[in-house]
Protein backbone atom coordinates (compact mmCIF):
# COMPACT_ATOMS: atom_id res chain seq x y z
CA UNK A 1 0.00 0.00 0.00
CA UNK A 2 0.86 3.74 -1.01
CA UNK A 3 0.50 6.59 1.33
CA UNK A 4 -0.11 9.60 -1.09
CA UNK A 5 0.27 12.90 1.14
CA UNK A 6 -0.76 16.07 -0.59
CA UNK A 7 -3.68 18.49 -0.37
CA UNK A 8 -3.79 19.25 -3.86
CA UNK A 9 -6.80 17.54 -4.65
CA UNK A 10 -6.02 16.91 -8.21
CA UNK A 11 -2.79 15.57 -7.61
CA UNK A 12 -4.09 13.47 -5.13
CA UNK A 13 -6.96 11.84 -7.85
CA UNK A 14 -4.31 11.90 -10.78
CA UNK A 15 -1.79 10.22 -8.49
CA UNK A 16 -4.18 7.81 -7.11
CA UNK A 17 -5.47 6.58 -10.93
CA UNK A 18 -1.84 6.55 -11.97
CA UNK A 19 -0.88 4.06 -9.06
CA UNK A 20 -4.48 2.36 -9.46
CA UNK A 21 -4.08 1.75 -13.12
CA UNK A 22 -0.04 0.03 -12.52
CA UNK A 23 -1.44 -2.31 -9.66
CA UNK A 24 -1.02 -0.52 -6.69
CA UNK A 25 -3.33 0.24 -3.21
CA UNK A 26 -3.49 3.52 -2.31
CA UNK A 27 -4.46 5.31 0.49
CA UNK A 28 -4.84 9.18 0.71
CA UNK A 29 -3.78 11.89 3.22
CA UNK A 30 -4.19 15.82 3.05
CA UNK A 31 -2.46 16.91 6.18
CA UNK A 32 0.17 15.73 8.59
CA UNK A 33 -2.43 14.38 11.14
CA UNK A 34 -4.30 12.02 8.81
CA UNK A 35 -0.78 10.88 7.04
CA UNK A 36 0.47 10.09 10.96
CA UNK A 37 -2.96 8.13 11.58
CA UNK A 38 -2.10 6.09 8.26
CA UNK A 39 1.76 5.54 9.28
CA UNK A 40 0.75 4.41 12.75
CA UNK A 41 -1.78 2.03 11.81
CA UNK A 42 -1.51 1.02 8.51
CA UNK A 43 2.51 0.61 8.06
CA UNK A 44 2.62 1.65 4.16
CA UNK A 45 5.02 0.31 1.99
CA UNK A 46 6.11 3.29 0.68
CA UNK A 47 4.83 7.05 1.16
CA UNK A 48 4.76 9.43 -1.39
CA UNK A 49 5.08 13.20 0.17
CA UNK A 50 4.18 16.88 -1.56
CA UNK A 51 7.43 18.81 0.28
CA UNK A 52 4.84 22.08 -0.35
CA UNK A 53 1.52 20.41 0.77
CA UNK A 54 0.68 23.34 2.88
CA UNK A 55 0.97 26.26 0.44
CA UNK A 56 1.61 29.10 3.11
CA UNK A 57 4.75 27.55 4.42
CA UNK A 58 8.20 27.28 2.86
CA UNK A 59 8.27 23.22 3.61
CA UNK A 60 8.84 23.15 6.78
CA UNK A 61 6.14 21.54 7.80
CA UNK A 62 6.93 18.96 4.97
CA UNK A 63 10.29 18.25 6.48
CA UNK A 64 8.76 18.12 9.66
CA UNK A 65 6.43 15.34 8.60
CA UNK A 66 9.11 13.29 7.02
CA UNK A 67 11.16 13.10 9.87
CA UNK A 68 8.27 11.82 12.22
CA UNK A 69 7.48 9.33 9.70
CA UNK A 70 11.04 8.19 9.78
CA UNK A 71 10.70 8.09 13.55
CA UNK A 72 7.91 5.37 13.28
CA UNK A 73 8.46 3.89 10.56
CA UNK A 74 12.33 4.03 9.39
CA UNK A 75 12.26 1.34 6.57
CA UNK A 76 9.81 3.11 4.63
CA UNK A 77 11.03 4.49 1.72
CA UNK A 78 9.74 8.34 1.01
CA UNK A 79 9.30 9.68 -2.01
CA UNK A 80 9.18 13.35 -2.37
CA UNK A 81 6.91 15.36 -4.53
CA UNK A 82 8.14 19.10 -5.03
CA UNK A 83 8.50 22.10 -7.57
CA UNK A 84 11.41 22.93 -9.52
CA UNK A 85 11.71 26.29 -7.73
CA UNK A 86 12.33 23.80 -4.18
CA UNK A 87 14.87 21.75 -5.54
CA UNK A 88 16.87 22.59 -2.32
CA UNK A 89 14.12 21.80 -0.56
CA UNK A 90 14.41 17.94 -1.39
CA UNK A 91 17.98 17.89 -1.26
CA UNK A 92 17.54 18.77 2.38
CA UNK A 93 14.69 16.13 2.79
CA UNK A 94 17.41 13.72 1.12
CA UNK A 95 19.48 14.07 4.17
CA UNK A 96 17.01 13.66 6.38
CA UNK A 97 16.18 10.11 5.42
CA UNK A 98 13.89 10.64 2.38
CA UNK A 99 14.72 8.25 -0.51
CA UNK A 100 14.33 10.02 -3.28
CA UNK A 101 12.06 13.01 -5.23
CA UNK A 102 10.53 14.25 -8.37
CA UNK A 103 9.80 17.95 -9.50
CA UNK A 104 6.41 18.29 -10.52
CA UNK A 105 4.62 18.61 -13.06
CA UNK A 106 6.26 14.71 -12.81
CA UNK A 107 7.20 12.50 -16.02
CA UNK A 108 4.73 9.13 -14.94
CA UNK A 109 7.24 6.45 -16.72
CA UNK A 110 10.37 8.24 -14.20
CA UNK A 111 7.93 8.33 -11.27
CA UNK A 112 6.65 4.76 -11.83
CA UNK A 113 10.20 3.74 -12.23
CA UNK A 114 11.15 5.51 -9.13
CA UNK A 115 8.09 3.70 -7.26
CA UNK A 116 9.79 0.30 -8.55
CA UNK A 117 13.13 0.92 -7.17
CA UNK A 118 12.13 1.80 -3.49
CA UNK A 119 9.55 -1.09 -3.45
CA UNK A 120 12.36 -2.81 -4.80
CA UNK A 121 15.02 -1.70 -2.52
CA UNK A 122 13.00 -1.89 0.65
CA UNK A 123 11.34 -5.33 0.41
CA UNK A 124 13.54 -7.36 3.27
CA UNK A 125 12.78 -10.46 -0.12
CA UNK A 126 15.04 -8.60 -1.93
CA UNK A 127 18.23 -9.36 0.30
CA UNK A 128 18.77 -11.22 2.88
CA UNK A 129 22.69 -10.55 4.61
CA UNK A 130 24.86 -8.15 4.81
CA UNK A 131 28.29 -8.91 4.89
CA UNK A 132 31.53 -6.16 6.54
CA UNK A 133 35.16 -7.72 7.44
CA UNK A 134 34.18 -11.40 6.72
CA UNK A 135 31.46 -11.22 8.80
CA UNK A 136 27.60 -11.79 7.76
CA UNK A 137 24.74 -10.22 9.46
CA UNK A 138 21.51 -12.28 8.73
CA UNK A 139 18.55 -9.91 7.97
CA UNK A 140 16.05 -12.27 8.33
CA UNK A 141 17.00 -14.43 10.89
CA UNK A 142 19.11 -11.84 12.90
CA UNK A 143 22.06 -13.79 13.09
CA UNK A 144 25.61 -12.89 12.92
CA UNK A 145 27.82 -15.79 11.20
CA UNK A 146 31.93 -15.88 11.14
CA UNK A 147 33.58 -18.56 9.96
CA UNK A 148 30.80 -21.37 10.40
CA UNK A 149 29.83 -20.09 13.91
CA UNK A 150 27.05 -17.90 14.29
CA UNK A 151 25.43 -16.19 17.87
CA UNK A 152 21.75 -14.94 17.82
CA UNK A 153 21.32 -11.41 18.76
CA UNK A 154 18.40 -9.58 20.38
CA UNK A 155 16.37 -6.84 18.85
CA UNK A 156 18.69 -4.15 20.22
CA UNK A 157 21.98 -5.99 19.85
CA UNK A 158 21.00 -6.40 15.93
CA UNK A 159 20.22 -2.84 15.50
CA UNK A 160 23.23 -1.80 16.74
CA UNK A 161 24.80 -3.95 14.37
CA UNK A 162 22.93 -3.08 11.47
CA UNK A 163 23.80 0.54 11.73
CA UNK A 164 27.06 -0.39 11.55
CA UNK A 165 27.13 -2.52 9.04
CA UNK A 166 25.37 0.52 6.52
CA UNK A 167 28.20 2.66 8.10
CA UNK A 168 31.52 1.98 6.28
CA UNK A 169 34.39 2.49 7.94
CA UNK A 170 32.93 5.79 9.92
CA UNK A 171 33.35 6.43 13.69
CA UNK A 172 30.08 5.70 15.60
CA UNK A 173 29.08 7.95 18.85
CA UNK A 174 26.80 6.49 21.70
CA UNK A 175 25.25 9.85 20.94
CA UNK A 176 24.69 9.08 17.10
CA UNK A 177 23.47 5.42 18.43
CA UNK A 178 20.94 6.49 20.69
CA UNK A 179 19.41 9.36 18.36
CA UNK A 180 19.92 7.41 15.07
CA UNK A 181 18.38 3.81 16.30
CA UNK A 182 16.17 5.29 19.33
CA UNK A 183 15.27 8.54 17.54
CA UNK A 184 15.81 10.82 20.78
CA UNK A 185 19.37 10.30 22.42
CA UNK A 186 17.71 12.06 25.88
CA UNK A 187 14.73 9.29 25.64
CA UNK A 188 17.43 6.21 26.30
CA UNK A 189 20.08 6.06 29.38
CA UNK A 190 23.53 5.69 27.95
CA UNK A 191 23.44 2.64 30.71
CA UNK A 192 20.85 0.55 29.02
CA UNK A 193 22.97 1.43 25.21
CA UNK A 194 26.34 0.23 27.50
CA UNK A 195 24.48 -2.79 28.63
CA UNK A 196 23.93 -3.90 25.08
CA UNK A 197 27.29 -3.11 23.46
CA UNK A 198 28.85 -4.81 26.66
CA UNK A 199 26.61 -8.05 26.03
CA UNK A 200 27.11 -7.99 22.80
CA UNK A 201 31.35 -7.55 22.32
CA UNK A 202 31.24 -10.75 24.50
CA UNK A 203 28.72 -12.81 22.08
CA UNK A 204 31.66 -11.78 19.25
CA UNK A 205 34.40 -12.65 21.14
CA UNK A 206 33.12 -16.21 21.97
CA UNK A 207 32.90 -17.12 17.75
CA UNK A 208 36.09 -15.39 17.46
CA UNK A 209 35.36 -11.49 16.47
CA UNK A 210 37.25 -9.02 18.03
CA UNK A 211 37.32 -6.87 15.27
CA UNK A 212 33.70 -6.06 14.00
CA UNK A 213 33.10 -3.06 16.37
CA UNK A 214 36.15 -0.92 16.95
CA UNK A 215 35.00 2.14 14.78
CA UNK A 216 32.15 2.33 17.81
Amino acid sequence: MILIVDDDPAVRLSLKLLLSRNGFETVLATSPKEAMETVRTETPELVMLDMNFSRATTGEEGITLLRQIKIFQPDTPVILMTAWGSIPLAVEGIHAGAFDFITKPYDTLILLEKIKRALQLSNPNNFRELVKKDCTLDLHLSILKYQEKSIELTRNEFRILYYFFMNEDKVISKEELLEKLWNDKYYLDENVLLVNMTRLKKKMKEIGIVHLLENI
